[in-house]
C-alpha cells in the first residue's frame, strides 16, 4: 500500500515569469515540492496590467493559498515595475507576504556564500547578471532579440539560417543544416525561407537551435563555427559583467542558466572552458536548480521574520507631519455637488483668480529662475522640466512650444514625465513613486553643469522628481522646485531654489489639475518666454523667431515683418521666402 505523504504548513508559492512561460511551485516547510504548473510568458514589459492580472489569477486558481509568494519576473528590474506586480499580487492574495524581484536574480539565489556571483543565461534570450555579497549589481545584455541577445537560442538559429543562405548565395551548394532547417520550418526550398522568417516570431526562430546542435556532433563545420562565435560571446560578456563587481585576480562564481546551456553539455562546457581562460580565479557551474526554487527562498525568507517581511516587499510612507495644502479640503467648495452649474462655475474661476494672485507674489522668484534659464540656453546649455501626471504634462507641454515659437532647438528645452511618453494620454501606476527611475532619466539625458533642472511636484513629494534632482545636483546642474506646498523645508542642498506659493486647497479636494495646473502653467510660461526675450528672440512684444511651418504662422511672420520694416505685405512675403521664413534675416535685408 503506498504511503501517502504528508506536506507541513507554511506553504509557499514560487513564481518563475519569463519570456516564454511562467513556472509556478508550491512547497511545504521543509523545501517539498507539493505542485507545480506551467503558464504563459510572464515579462511584465510586455504584460499590460490587465494580462498581469490575468496571469496571477489562472496561477492562483490552481494552487492552494500559500503563506508567502516569491516571485521572480523577467522585466521587473525597475520598482516601478516591481511595484506594478505588487499591487496585483495584492488584489488577488490580500495580505499574503511576498517578495517581488526579477528572474535573474532568483536564478542566482542558492547559488552559495560567494562574494561575486555571476549568472551567465541563454534560452530564447540571453543576459549576464551580477550580484555581491553587499548588494552591489551588474548586468549584460536582456535587450532582447532585435537589439541584443548574443549566444542565445534565438541568435543561434538567426545566425544558422543566414549562414546557409549565405553558402548558398556564394557557391550554390546547400549544406546538410540547410536540409535540416528546411525540414524543421516545414518549408520545401531556401526561396521558401523568406515567407517564414517574414511570419516566424523569436521564439520560432530560437527553436531551431536544436538543429545547429545536432548538426555539430556530425562535424558540420557550418554548425560549430556558430556554437564557437556564440560561446565566446557569452563569455565575453559574463566577463565584462564581471569587471564592473570585482577585480580580475578576484575570485567570481559564475552560474550558467537557460535552457540552451542547461540542455546542451557539450555547449555549456565549451562556455565553462572560455570563462575559465578570461578569468583565472573563476568558478564555474551549471545551474543545479530551477529559477523558481530561488522565487521559493525568497518567500522562505519572508516568513522568518514577518514584520521584516512586510518591510522589505512593501514600500512603507512616512506619516506626513504636514498635509500638502492640495490634499487639503477648500471650505469654500464643501457643498461643490448641490451648486447650481453658474455657481460652480463662478467658484472655481475665483478659485483660478487665487491661485494666479499666489503666484505673484513667487514674482522675484520666478525672475531668478528665468535668468538661470537664459543664462544657461545662452552657454550652450539646456533646460530640462522633471514631474509626474499633469505636472510631468505641463512640462513637456512647455517644451514642445518653445520650437515653434522660439525656434528653440527641440533639445534646448526637454520635458521628462514619469512614465515616459505613454504617461501622456494614461495613467502609469507608479512611476511617480519611482526614485531611481527620476535619476536614471537625468543621467542618460547626459544632464551637466552647464544644464537647469527644474522639478515640478504639486505636493513637492513626488519621489521620481526627487530622485531627478539628486542626480541632476550630483551632475553639477543648477536645481529647481515648483511646488504647492509652502511648509516644504529644503532638503539638504537640493535643490538649489524652492517655488512654492501658497494657492490654497483644490475646489475638488487633491485634483491638482484645476488650481495647481493653472498656477503651474503661470510659471513655465513666465519662465521661458522672459528666457527668450533675454535671448533677442522678441522685439517689443513680437516673436522675431517664430518658426513657421504652417499658414497661420507664416500669416504672423508677415505681419511682424510689416509691422518692424513698414513695407506691404507682398514685399514682407518675398522677403521671408528668399530668407527661408526666418524673420530676423529678413528684417535685415528689409533694411
Amino acid at each position: 500500500m503506498a504511503e501517502t505523504q504528508t506536506f507541513q504548513r507554511p506553504y509557499i508559492l514560487g513564481i518563475e515569469g519569463g519570456g516564454t512561460r511562467t513556472t509556478a511551485l508550491l512547497a511545504d516547510a521543509r523545501g517539498r515540492e507539493i505542485q507545480r504548473a506551467t503558464f504563459g510568458p510572464g515579462n511584465v514589459r510586455l504584460l499590460d496590467d490587465r494580462a498581469l492580472g490575468r496571469l496571477l489569477r489562472q496561477v492562483a486558481k490552481q494552487f492552494e493559498s500559500p503563506d508567502a509568494i516569491g516571485l521572480g519576473l523577467a522585466g521587473a528590474r525597475h520598482t516601478k515595475d516591481r511595484a506594478r506586480v505588487q499591487t496585483a499580487v495584492s488584489k488577488i492574495w490580500k495580505a499574503t507576504p511576498c517578495k517581488v524581484t526579477h528572474d535573474l536574480e532568483i536564478a542566482l539565489t542558492g547559488s552559495g556564500p560567494q562574494k561575486t556571483a555571476v549568472l551567465v543565461l541563454s534560452g530564447t534570450g540571453s543576459c549576464c547578471f551580477g550580484k555581491t555579497s553587499d548588494g552591489r549589481t551588474a548586468k549584460m545584455g536582456g535587450w532582447g532579440h532585435i537589439l541584443g541577445d548574443k549566444g542565445s537560442g534565438f541568435e543561434i538559429g538567426l545566425r544558422a539560417l543566414k549562414a546557409v543562405v549565405f553558402y548558398f548565395d556564394r557557391d550554390g551548394t546547400w549544406s546538410r543544416l540547410g536540409e535540416s532547417l528546411l525540414t524543421a520550418t516545414g518549408t520545401n526550398e531556401p526561396d521558401d525561407l523568406i515567407d517564414w522568417v517574414a511570419s516566424a516570431d523569436k521564439h520560432a526562430v530560437a527553436a531551431l537551435a536544436p538543429e545547429v546542435f545536432a548538426a555539430a556532433k556530425k562535424r558540420d563545420r557550418i554548425a560549430r563555427d556558430i556554437l564557437e562565435g556564440a560561446a565566446g560571446m557569452l563569455a565575453k560578456d559574463a566577463m565584462n559583467c564581471a569587471r564592473k563587481l570585482a577585480q580580475k585576480n578576484k575570485p567570481v562564481h559564475f552560474v550558467l542558466a537557460g535552457g540552451v546551456l542547461r540542455g546542451q553539455p557539450a555547449f555549456a562546457r565549451k562556455v565553462r572552458q572560455d570563462i575559465r581562460d578570461r578569468w583565472p580565479q573563476a568558478t564555474v557551474q551549471v545551474q543545479k536548480h530551477e529559477g523558481v526554487w530561488g522565487a521559493i527562498e525568497l518567500a522562505k525568507n519572508l516568513l522568518k521574520n514577518t514584520a521584516q517581511s512586510i518591510t522589505s516587499s512593501t514600500r512603507i510612507l512616512r506619516p506626513l507631519t504636514h498635509i500638502p495644502a492640495t490634499e487639503q479640503r477648500n471650505p469654500r467648495s464643501m457643498e461643490l455637488d448641490q451648486l447650481s452649474l453658474p455657481e460652480a462655475v463662478d467658484l472655481m474661476l475665483k478659485e483660478e483668480q487665487r491661485a494666479a494672485k499666489a503666484v505673484r507674489t513667487e514674482g522675484k522668484t520666478i525672475a531668478r529662475l528665468a535668468g538661470w534659464v537664459a543664462k544657461a540656453l545662452a552657454d550652450g546649455g539646456r533646460l530640462f522640466y522633471v514631474g509626474a501626471g499633469t505636472s510631468g504634462r505641463l512640462g513637456v507641454l512647455d517644451a514642445s512650444e518653445c520650437p515653434p515659437t522660439f525656434r528653440a532647438r527641440p533639445e534646448q528645452v526637454q520635458g521628462i514625465i514619469a512614465g515616459g511618453p505613454r504617461a501622456l494620454t494614461e495613467a502609469i501606476e507608479g512611476a511617480e513613486d519611482d526614485a531611481d527611475a527620476g535619476g536614471r532619466a537625468i543621467q542618460f539625458r547626459g544632464v551637466t553643469q552647464k544644464d537647469v533642472v527644474i522639478g515640478i511636484a504639486a505636493s513637492g513629494n513626488t519621489p521620481f522628481v526627487w530622485g531627478a534632482l539628486k542626480t541632476a545636483a550630483q551632475r553639477g546642474a543648477r536645481t529647481a522646485l515648483i511646488c504647492f506646498n509652502p511648509t516644504l523645508k529644503r532638503r539638504a542642498k537640493v535643490p538649489h531654489l524652492i517655488l512654492a506659493p501658497d494657492i490654497g486647497p483644490e475646489v475638488l479636494t487633491g485634483s491638482t489639475r484645476l488650481k495647481a495646473g493653472t498656477a503651474t502653467k503661470l510659471i513655465l510660461n513666465c519662465i521661458t518666454t522672459l528666457a527668450m526675450v533675454r535671448l533677442g528672440k522678441v522685439a517689443g512684444n513680437l516673436m522675431v523667431d517664430v518658426d513657421p511651418k504652417n499658414e497661420k504662422l507664416r500669416d504672423r511672420a508677415i505681419r511682424i515683418v510689416m509691422t518692424l520694416s513698414e513695407v506691404d505685405a507682398t514685399t514682407a512675403q518675398a522677403a521671408l521666402a528668399k530668407h527661408g521664413w526666418m524673420v530676423q534675416r529678413a528684417l535685415t535685408h528689409l533694411k
